[in-house]
């Protein structure tokens, strides 16, 4: 790269400024980078603990559906009652540019009852109560993950970018810079030499 800029000073000082932009452009992208790595491991944690939730919360649910079923044979005409859930709404948040989705799902509070009473029982409800909590933390793990994802590919392209920045562009300006300083190094000899030259025949 150093050999197809011209050896000028305005080269020389255009080439340092644009040094000094991309050393800056670096420092951001480290700081980026570093801001998102930190939110995406605090959603890595949180994933955890929802993970840990969820799997529990899918386990009492089993096992309460599994008991209504016992004691009410096959509840699937009961369960067919149940409205699809349409209280889902999502909106966005920006962390360093990256747009992270926040997923909210409305409650319904009481918990509406949509099968009749007369031909069910309480394990029935119990099962209902415990799908929805399934239901809440299905929705907040898709929150988390989706922004996990989307933190994880905005951390690739901005550590591309940053290598692109310290590994090529930096290095090639700094190259660039010597060799237009060791150009216009030597013609300032050559000028000197020159000069004496022409100032030792003027004497003679």
């Amino acid at each position: 790269m150093a050999q197809q800029v011209f050896p000028t000073k305005s080269n020389l000082m255009a080439t340092k400024r644009s040094l000094v932009l991309a050393r800056q452009g670096y420092e951001l992208m480290d700081r980026k980078r570093n801001i998102l790595v930190r939110e995406m491991m605090q959603l890595i944690d949180r994933a955890a603990t929802i993970q840990d939730r969820i799997s529990q919360a899918y386990a009492e649910a089993y096992a309460a559906l599994q008991r209504a079923n016992i004691t009410l044979g096959s509840v699937g005409e009961f369960a067919g009652c149940v409205p699809v859930e349409h209280g889902l709404s999502m909106d966005y948040r920006s962390v360093m540019g990256v747009e992270l989705p926040q997923i909210k799902l409305t409650p319904t509070a009481p918990i509406a009852i949509y099968y009749g009473l007369d031909a069910t029982n309480g394990t029935l409800d119990n099962a209902y109560v415990k799908f929805n909590e399934v239901k809440a933390l299905t929705v907040e793990l898709a929150e988390v993950e989706s922004s996990v994802f989307r933190l994880a590919e905005a951390i690739r392209k901005t550590q591309k970018r940053a290598n692109a920045l310290g590994n090529v562009q930096i290095p090639d300006m700094r190259q660039t810079i010597k060799y237009i300083d060791d150009v216009l190094g030597e013609k300032e000899r050559e000028d000197f030499s020159r000069l004496k030259v022409i100032k030792h025949q003027k004497e003679k």
